[in-house]
C-alpha cells in the first residue's frame, strides 16, 4: 500500500511551486528547507526579467497559498539525512536544527535591539552586518526571528530572552530528528553562485569595487544593504560608470564548462537598474555571446536602444585597481573592433554562473556538472536549477510538471 505524502526537498521558488500545486489537488506535501526562511535565491532578487517587477509579489502570493493549506507541512532549518525504500513507500530521516525562537514570535524586533553581537549578513552577501538574533529579511516566511548561536560571543548571554515579552526565545532548544514516510520525493535544491575568487584575473576579493551579479541584486534592492542605492563598496560613491563581465568562470574548462543560460539576461536587467537610477550613467557589457532566446529578444532590443549602454563582444583579460581613486581599470579585447581596450569604471559586476547546491545523496544520479540527472528509483524526481540552470519562469513551469510526476508516482504504486 502506497503512502499518500510527497516530500519536497528545497523551499525556493521551484520547491514552493511543486508543494502548492500538489497540495491544491489534494495531496499532502512536506516542504523541507535548510535556511530559516522560504524563497531561496528569488527572495534575494531585486526584479525579475523581462517585466522588471519585484519578486516579493510572486512569493507573497505563494506564501498565502501555503499558510492556510492543511495539506502542506513546512520544515525550515532542516536537511534530509537519509532516504530509504522505493516508490510509494520511502522512509525519510530529517535533521531539524534549533531556531531558538518559537511560534510565539511576533517579529517585534525587541530582541535585535538589545543584542550586543554583530555578524556578517549572509543574505546580503556580506555587504552589511546583522545581529546574532535577526529576521532573515522583511518578507521572510515564516515571519519569525532566528538566533545564530555560533556567533554569540558569550553562550550565557540572555539579553534577547529578557527583552522578549512573549516568551518566544528559547536558548535551550536542541537539534531534532524527525522520521516521515512519503510515497514520492522531489528535489528542488536550487543553486549557489560560482565563487568568483577562483577566477584570478577578474580581481574579485582583491579589487574592492568588483562585485558579483547576485551582490548587484542586493545593492539595487530596497531592502538591501544600501536601501536600493547602487553605491560602490569601497567608499559609497555613486556607481555611474559600470562594466559587466559576462561568463565570469563559465564556458571555461578550468572553471564551469557550461553556460548557465540566464547570465546575459541578468546583466541586461541590471544595466537598466543603473540607467534608471542615474540618468547620466553609462554601462558596458562585455560578452562572448548574447543569449536572449525567444521572447527575451524584445528585452534585448529595448536595452540596445539605450545609447548609454554599450554591448561589446569581447573577453576581459585583466581587472586592476587605481590605488589613488579606487576606480577600476578593465583591460579587454574588442573582438569586432580588433583592438585592446582599456576602460575606467566605478564598479565591475561579474556575471558568475549557477552551481548546483545539492549535496551527495544515495537517492540520486548526477550528471558531470553536479546537476541531478535522475533519481535512482522511479519515485524520486528533480526540478528547477537542481536539474539544470534555468530562469524563474522556466523553473516554475518545470516545478508544476514535477508535482504531476510526483502524483503519478503515488498513483502507480
Amino acid at each position: 500500500m502506497s503512502v499518500e505524502n510527497i516530500l519536497i526537498v528545497g523551499g525556493g521558488i521551484s520547491g514552493i511551486t511543486a508543494a502548492v500545486e500538489a497540495a491544491e489537488v489534494g495531496y499532502s506535501t512536506v516542504l523541507v528547507e535548510k535556511n530559516p526562511y522560504l524563497g531561496g535565491r528569488v527572495a534575494q532578487l531585486n526584479k525579475y526579467f523581462p517585466k522588471l517587477c519585484p519578486p516579493y509579489c510572486g512569493l507573497e502570493m505563494n506564501f498565502r497559498r501555503i499558510k492556510p493549506n492543511p495539506k502542506i507541512t513546512v520544515y525550515t532549518m532542516t536537511e534530509v539525512e537519509e532516504i530509504s525504500g522505493d516508490e510509494g513507500n520511502y522512509t525519510v530521516r530529517l535533521r531539524v536544527s534549533p531556531r531558538y525562537v518559537n511560534e510565539k514570535c511576533t517579529a517585534c524586533n525587541a530582541c535585535t535591539e538589545v543584542c550586543p553581537v554583530e555578524t556578517s549578513n549572509d543574505f546580503n552577501f556580506g555587504m552589511d552586518r546583522t545581529k546574532a538574533v535577526y529576521l532573515p529579511h522583511e518578507m521572510a516566511y515564516p515571519m519569525r526571528y532566528v538566533v545564530d548561536r555560533d556567533v554569540c560571543t558569550d553562550s550565557s548571554c540572555d539579553k534577547c530572552v529578557e527583552a522578549c515579552k512573549y516568551d518566544a526565545i528559547d536558548l535551550n532548544m536542541k537539534p531534532e530528528t524527525v522520521e516521515i514516510n512519503v510515497g514520492s520525493v522531489v528535489y528542488a535544491t536550487g543553486w549557489k553562485p560560482y565563487d568568483a575568487a577562483n577566477v584570478d584575473n577578474l580581481g574579485f576579493g582583491s579589487v574592492k569595487n568588483v562585485i558579483t551579479n547576485m551582490m548587484m541584486e542586493r545593492l539595487a534592492s530596497p531592502n538591501g544593504p544600501t536601501k536600493g542605492k547602487i553605491l560602490r563598496p569601497s567608499d559609497d560613491k555613486e556607481a555611474k560608470k559600470v562594466v559587466f563581465v559576462q561568463c565570469a568562470g563559465s564556458r571555461d574548462e578550468n572553471h564551469l564548462n557550461y553556460c548557465s543560460a540566464i547570465c546575459c539576461m541578468a546583466s541586461l536587467k541590471q544595466a537598466t537598474y543603473i540607467r534608471e537610477q542615474y540618468p547620466d550613467s553609462s554601462v558596458t557589457v562585455a560578452y562572448i555571446d548574447l543569449r536572449t532566446p525567444g521572447k527575451y529578444e524584445d528585452f534585448l532590443n529595448r536595452v540596445q536602444a539605450d545609447d548609454n549602454i554599450k554591448l561589446m563582444k569581447g573577453k576581459v583579460a585583466k581587472i586592476e585597481e587605481d590605488p589613488g581613486t579606487g576606480d577600476i581599470i578593465v583591460t579587454s579585447e574588442d573582438v569586432e573592433g580588433g583592438e585592446k581596450i582599456y576602460e575606467k569604471a566605478d564598479m565591475v559586476v561579474l556575471a558568475t554562473g549557477m552551481v548546483s547546491s545539492v549535496t551527495e545523496s544515495a537517492a540520486l544520479n548526477f550528471e558531470e556538472n553536479g546537476f541531478i540527472l535522475a533519481g535512482k528509483s522511479s519515485g524520486v524526481h528533480s526540478t528547477g536549477v537542481a536539474k539544470r540552470p534555468s530562469d524563474v519562469t522556466s523553473s516554475i513551469q518545470d516545478a508544476t510538471g514535477a508535482a504531476l510526476k510526483s502524483i503519478q508516482s503515488l498513483v502507480r504504486s
